[in-house]
């Protein structure tokens, strides 16, 4: 049964439109929010992935690291595979005073907090790997609702611009993050702690100034297990320029894993900082995070402006694979922040433009939460394949061999672009 949009949610009418048309209130409060609410989400996805779970695991053991961090990684990355398509079709099938997407927020916020504190006080491996497994769940339980917004109440031809909001969000809160995680370094259980305060806030503020519209009225489909299976598919025969987005986003996402994942021990080991390592993670977030911003905030509003997506992910894609070649070819703090500055730019243009590419070739209005969940996929995958290749490969050939294996990976991603066909 067809889930229509409520009133408020600003659901474009076919035809051509333009970046200038106007926007109801409720649509501009929605701009106004999505920025900060992804900087405190990204704000704990920056620090405890980037520096205080590499943190801990170095603290327990620091000769196995590398392999111990891979399997923490892989296993919790597992879990956020399953739950993002399963939080966005819980979501997408909620009905409430509330709203659809409500409840899941508020519920994902509070469950993250409390799995945080718990990961605070867990001393070996086994407890990392069970508590960052719930961390990884209750954050998807927020993340797989909010994502649904673009296509839920954004119209299409300024769906760019609120993608560049959201990404301007999101890489001030994941490299804000890794400055913020590194100033913990001594004292990893407060991070912890003080860490979901800021999400709960936003939250909140979001809720209530964008309250979601009643779905008390909402039909659903009857719920059955071909229905529940489904929430892990898109078949590409029907949808194949979905799969192509798909697997562009999986490739790169792989490729770009596969060395930020080892960030911190390519420069300690790699580089060879040593315990200075630490204080670098910081300097290179903050240079990432202005090639970001620069990049997101011009082209995001140009490809409305032109009313053009591929082109720009292509090139970011293929910006992002160069950039892996220098600290191989120069192992030095130089080669990473050269690295950093490049991938940075290409990454800002690909984090806008796809998107807003990906939100014009989902599948159904009914599943907007689900096919994005599906989509999340390709994000969340590469955090399990990434973490045990790299480790892989690290082990096998040492840490310049993550560099040409991030750039193949990279290019395949900017390929897989070129088949869609519904978006120019």
């Amino acid at each position: 049964m067809a889930i229509q949009p409520a009133a408020d949610t600003a659901a474009p009418e076919s035809g051509p439109a333009t970046p200038r048309q106007r926007l109801s209130p409720q649509v501009r409060r929605v701009f106004g929010f999505i920025a900060p609410v992804n900087f405190s989400i990204y704000l704990v996805v920056g620090a405890v992935p980037g520096v205080l779970l590499p943190l801990q695991v170095q603290g327990i053991d620091e000769s196995n690291k590398a392999s111990n961090l891979a399997i923490i990684a892989g296993v919790g990355a597992v879990a956020a595979m399953i739950a993002s398509p399963v939080a966005g079709l819980l979501s997408d099938r909620t009905r409430s005073r509330f709203g659809r997407r409500a409840p899941w927020l508020l519920g994902g916020t509070l469950a993250t907090g409390l799995s945080l504190i718990g990961m605070g006080f867990a001393h070996g491996v086994a407890q990392l790997v069970v508590a960052w497994t719930i961390v990884q769940i209750a954050l998807n339980l927020v993340i797989s609702p909010l994502t649904a917004l673009l296509p839920d109440r954004v119209p299409p031809a300024v769906r760019g611009s609120f993608a560049t909001l959201s990404g301007i969000g999101l890489m001030f809160g994941a490299l804000g993050g890794q400055v913020l995680g590194a100033t913990f370094a001594d004292n990893i259980r407060l991070g912890y702690l003080l860490l979901p305060g800021g999400m709960l806030v936003a939250i909140a503020l979001f809720l209530v100034f964008c309250p979601d519209p009643s779905s008390r009225d909402q039909r659903n489909d009857p719920f059955s297990l071909t229905l529940f299976l489904k929430t892990f598919w898109v078949s590409p025969r029907q949808h194949p320029d979905f799969f192509w987005g798909f697997l562009s986003r999986l490739t790169l996402f792989t490729g770009y894993f596969l060395i930020t994942g080892y960030q911190l021990y390519i420069l300690q080991d790699h580089i060879g900082l040593g315990d200075d390592a630490v204080g670098k993670v910081a300097l290179l977030g903050g240079i990432s995070l202005a090639a970001i911003i620069v990049s997101t905030s011009v082209s995001g509003p140009l490809s409305d402006r032109l009313g053009r997506r591929k082109v720009f992910v292509i090139a970011a894609a293929a910006v992002m694979g160069v950039a892996m070649l220098a600290p191989l070819l120069m192992p030095t703090l130089t080669g990473m922040i050269i690295f950093t500055v490049v991938c940075g730019l290409g990454f800002g243009v690909y984090q806008a433009v796809d998107s807003a590419l990906m939100s014009e070739v989902l599948p159904s209005a009914d599943t907007f939460a689900k096919d994005l969940g599906v989509l999340n996929i390709a994000a969340t995958l590469p955090q399990t394949i990434g973490p045990f290749l790299g480790g892989a490969i690290v082990v096998g050939f040492g840490y310049s061999a993550l560099f040409p294996v991030g750039l193949v990976f990279a290019l395949i991603g900017a390929l897989a672009i070129v088949p869609i066909k519904s978006v120019r």
